[in-house]
């Protein structure tokens, strides 16, 4: 960590912070708010308490290391450089001339680098070691970062794991609730590898051993968010993207192998026959994810670096700073996907659509139902498998990161003949399906000409609002968004005390004006001239099982909160808000200086 402090340094990439925070809401709600600034800076924080506790920490924390494009370069390199690099390798051919053998065997070479190397002795990761009782989760300042928060969570966990064989290693990015100071939850969703790993040790009646590692150098973190396929180390991926072997130690009380340049390593294993209730936690999806058994590990040892720096970040609303961990991984991983996905051209999942809520993907079009082909085949793939929503548009669409006018495009293709409703398995994380990890896809094939007639007459938003408020008293307010386009989206805030298809039906009379309806609540701050987060709450909200009608000419969308009315059986999760008090404290303070219309463009 203190080689990427000194690199976010010279870049006047960081904001170092020496007053006096709490690891209780303070430090997380000030990243929370630095990492939706334009000009994000990484932050240190030197001076760090548990005022709960009466305790002072003598190690800084940081946060939003990757705190824009600029240091996912620094960190990571140029994602369309290294997706080229991993295209080449994808096409290679047979050397022909000796030219070609020389560059064939430079580029097979290289991939030596892709193996992790095992190394004799103790890393700086061991400088020092605590085991047993001394090992006490406590003496890391873990951040409880919500006020629903179940406790405090590791959120920067590179959590490493290997089939009971030994044959697979895996490593992945998980929340970790700290529960004792000798336990700590696993948060392992069902499709991740460490779930099936701990299946294996399940079956077999072993203890399975985990370590972890929290900081040293950046890049595992993304490699541990990295969509490899099951089987691929992702420390391999490392040394791909890095040109050198990652450099492993093997852990103190059990049998996995870990970097050793990290700043903690805390050891242990998970007893797969007892569960523990884990959550709640404010999640990347902006939305408080409900409390579920989880496995637990029991912790062996905890050691560290003579002088650490605890690494940590912050999720909720978007954006945060996984948008732009998360576009590097788009062009890096983009060559891949096309190897099943060979008529794709390109794709992007924006950040207020917590990515796997919503994707736009452009491919060449060769025969009709290409697109519904391709919807498939993303639904099957990966982690592509969790995707709630995709639009398909053909090579001559504008650029899908141009919003406005890719938006536009799409409006003018969309066609309710060409609308694909199905089923199938979402993120874990998923409030709005009727099951748990089971839900509504919902594909749009806008790869085809521009639609003919706009097929409604369109009236102004005061109009449209008054004839609205004749039919029914739910509706608060609304705002109509691109009509200029043949499918007009009309955005309603209502008071709902019904399910919406009764006041779809009332407001019949009204389909004649409108093209494409969506409703939302009033409350949960929900702005009708605020696109982002609308399209943050529209995706999160719905599932197109239960929440699209189609009715002639218009397209109906409920996105409004589900409960009975809707018979919705599991418990609606709330908003992840910051704590009032805790911002104005940070405000009166100077330690934050942000504006009401500010706290309004977010939600905070």
């Amino acid at each position: 960590m203190k080689e990427a402090i000194e690199l976010l340094k010279k870049h006047d990439l960081l904001r170092v912070i020496d007053d006096e925070l709490d690891i209780y809401l303070e430090i997380p709600h000030i990243a929370y708010i630095e990492v939706k600034k334009e000009d994000s800076k990484a932050l240190l924080f030197t001076n760090v308490v548990d005022k709960k506790n009466d305790k002072k920490y003598d190690m800084p924390i940081l946060m939003n290391v990757f705190c824009n494009e600029k240091a996912v370069k620094l960190f990571i390199g140029d994602g369309d450089k290294i997706g080229a690099e991993i295209e080449s390798l994808l096409k290679m051919k047979p050397p022909t001339t000796f030219s070609e053998k020389l560059s064939t065997f430079g580029k097979l070479f290289a991939l030596k680098n892709t193996i992790p190397k095992k190394n004799k002795g103790k890393g700086e990761c061991q400088q020092v070691i605590k085991l047993g009782s001394d090992a006490k989760l406590s003496d890391l300042p873990v951040l409880t970062t919500w006020e629903q928060d179940g406790g405090p969570f590791i959120t920067m966990g590179q959590v490493y794991t290997t089939s009971l064989n030994g044959e697979m290693k895996n490593l992945g990015m998980y929340r970790l609730q700290v529960y004792e100071d000798n336990t700590l939850g696993m948060h392992w969703q069902i499709h991740k590898d460490s779930n099936h790993f701990f299946h294996e040790y399940k079956k077999a009646g072993k203890k399975m051993p985990v370590s972890i590692g929290i900081g040293g150098d950046p890049m595992y973190i993304w490699c541990g968010q990295a969509p490899l396929p099951i089987g691929i180390f992702e420390l391999m991926l490392y040394g791909f993207v890095k040109n050198k072997n990652a450099q492993l130690v093997k852990s103190i009380t059990n049998d996995i192998w870990v970097p050793k340049d990290n700043d903690f390593i805390i050891e242990g294993f998970v007893d797969p026959s007892k569960l523990r209730i884990e959550g709640p936690f404010g999640d990347h999806t902006g939305y408080y994810t409900l409390e579920e058994e989880y496995p637990f590990m029991e912790v062996t040892a905890i050691t560290s670096k003579a002088k650490p720096t605890y690494l940590a970040t912050v999720v909720g609303k978007p954006p945060l700073e996984d948008k732009y961990m998360g576009h590097a991984t788009e062009r890096i991983f983009l060559p891949l996907l096309k190897t099943t996905a060979p008529d794709l051209i390109d794709y992007y999942m924006p950040e207020n659509g917590v990515f796997h809520n919503l994707i736009l993907a452009k491919i060449k079009t060769l025969y009709p139902g290409h697109a519904q082909q391709m919807m498939h085949a993303f639904w099957g793939v990966g982690q592509m498998s969790f995707v709630k929503h995709a639009i398909f548009v053909n090579e001559d669409a504008p650029d899908l990161t141009d919003h406005d006018a890719i938006v536009e495009h799409i409006l003018n293709r969309l066609n309710i003949d060409d609308i694909m409703i199905s089923k199938g398995v979402v993120d874990a994380l998923d409030h709005s399906s009727p099951k748990f990890a089971l839900g509504g896809k919902l594909g749009l094939d806008c790869t085809g000409e521009e639609i003919e007639e706009l097929g409604i007459t369109q009236i102004e938003d005061d109009e449209l609002l008054f004839k609205m408020k004749s039919l029914t008293n739910e509706v608060v307010d609304l705002k109509q968004y691109y009509t200029n386009t043949k499918n007009p989206v009309t955005i309603i805030t209502v008071n709902k005390t019904r399910s919406q298809k009764h006041l779809f039906e009332d407001l019949k009379p009204l389909y004649e004006n409108m093209k494409v309806v969506i409703m939302i609540d009033a409350a949960n701050q929900n702005d009708v001239n605020n696109p982002y987060m609308l399209v943050w709450r529209v995706v999160n909200n719905m599932d197109s099982n239960r929440d699209v009608y189609i009715e002639s000419n218009t397209i109906c969308i409920d996105s409004t909160n589900k409960n009975s009315f809707d018979n919705f059986k599991r418990r609606w999760p709330d908003d992840v808000d910051c704590t009032p008090e805790v911002l104005d404290s940070l405000q009166e303070r100077g330690i934050i200086d942000i504006s009401d219309e500010f706290k309004k463009e977010f939600q905070l």
